[in-house]
């Protein structure tokens, strides 16, 4: 599982660890003393201080502050990752085309680094897909702040649709669920459910695949089609129905 090991590496060092184990496949974890700048949608810049950043195989790259659940800023997905030896620091750079963003990072005194090949495993959420369906239906927020479900199983040339809905600002949101990892067929089930929708609103719909996962060749599938992906990971309880007592109750 733990293929290579660093323990306060140089920044020669640790750029040739980075530069050797980022297309790997493998976790890539370095722990240490950096600096952090964003540019894109927004301009930020994280002072020097203590972060653990974390490159994952299928390209997303996290990095995390000392406190919390959530990074302090990710890439769901990179196009290019460089590594480099600046002015005395490894310093890496993980860009993404669509939308323009560039994330610097510069290694100031990396204290670990480490690569991981951990195997995939299957999760599917708890219940069944109808379960799924009930608890989002009623609990929409989950997949979008603002979303309000008109109908469930709304019946298509396609099929039935999952989630009928509209956003906050009025558009038409189709939204098919998988209680698993979601492949390309799964995306190509959406297109026609959106394709369908679009002809019986005569307009712009919006297609979600919502599920805990997706696989590689989903993403790049749901890309091409300008479709969206929202991880569903956990579900609320939903409340207990009162029954009304029989006669004989």
């Amino acid at each position: 599982m733990l293929e290579e090991h660093l323990v306060s590496p140089t920044p020669d060092a640790l750029t040739t660890f980075l530069q050797r184990q980022i297309h790997s496949g493998c976790l890539v974890q370095v722990a240490g003393e950096m600096e952090v700048q964003y540019m894109g949608r927004a301009m930020s810049m994280a002072e020097a201080g203590q972060y653990l950043v974390l490159l994952k195989g299928d390209g997303s790259l996290q990095v995390h502050g000392p406190k919390g659940v959530k990074p302090m800023n990710w890439q769901p997905k990179t196009d290019s990752v460089q590594v480099t030896v600046e002015r005395g620091y490894c310093v890496l750079r993980a860009h993404r085309r669509k939308p323009d963003e560039l994330v610097t990072i510069t290694m100031l005194l990396p204290t670990l680094a480490q690569a991981i090949r951990l195997q995939e495993a299957a999760f599917e959420l708890s219940g069944s897909e109808a379960q799924m369906q009930e608890t989002l239906a009623r609990h929409p927020e989950l997949i979008e702040p603002g979303l309000t479900v008109l109908n469930r199983e709304l019946v298509t040339a396609a099929g039935g649709i999952d989630l009928y809905a509209r956003d906050r600002e009025g558009r038409f949101v189709v939204v098919e669920l998988k209680r698993g990892r979601a492949t390309q067929d799964a995306v190509s089930q959406l297109a026609r459910y959106v394709d369908a929708a679009q002809r019986l609103t005569g307009g712009v719909v919006r297609g979600i695949l919502a599920a805990p996962e997706m696989t590689g060749p989903a993403r790049l599938e749901l890309e091409r089609r300008v479709l969206e992906f929202v991880q569903v990971t956990a579900l609320p309880a939903l409340e207990q129905q009162a029954v009304q007592p029989g006669l004989f109750d």
